[in-house]
């Protein structure tokens, strides 16, 4: 800045804000386009809207996320593709389960961009061991047990 100033010395000094003395006014003022935040504050506003929007609460979070992968890795970082095979969703717009916790929440924040993650809603509770082989999830994203018929023991009848 000197040798660039060192011209400048004949020029009158303008006053900064700072109450320093510069012979190059152009200077500072670049600097202080890049000292304030440009992201808008209504970004950072609570929007507790969105629950009722995506049918969430925020009291009781669900316990379980469908990820989908609808976007390719290709042509994105390695760690991206690491994650995207580490949360086992190699094939495109094949569901996966996941637990809502805060270790697969920080990896899924990683590759938000290529997925979509909606809760896993179970509107008849959870499924018994014995009844896991007859569920399966709709395109709404419930949990439905599908349980088929038993056939019945007749009894014979004395007569």
């Amino acid at each position: 800045m000197f040798g660039v100033c060192r011209s400048l010395n004949s020029l009158p000094l303008k006053t900064l804000k700072d109450g320093v003395l510069s012979p190059c006014g152009w200077l500072v003022s670049t600097r202080n386009k890049f000292t304030k935040s440009r992201i808008p504050n209504e970004l950072f506003v609570e929007r507790s809207k969105e629950h009722e929007k995506y049918g969430g609460d925020p009291d009781q979070p669900h316990k379980l996320h469908i990820v989908t992968r609808v976007k390719s890795a290709m042509r994105r970082p390695y760690w991206e593709k690491d994650l995207v095979k580490e949360l086992g969703l190699q094939h495109a717009h094949k569901p996966v389960i996941h637990k809502n916790i805060p270790a697969v929440n920080n990896k899924l924040k990683v590759v938000k961009h290529l997925v979509r993650i909606q809760p896993l809603k179970t509107p008849y509770g959870l499924p018994a061991e014995q009844d896991m082989a007859d569920t399966y999830i709709n395109s709404k994203g419930e949990l439905v047990v599908h349980r088929l018929l038993q056939p019945v023991d007749h009894k014979a009848v004395e007569s």
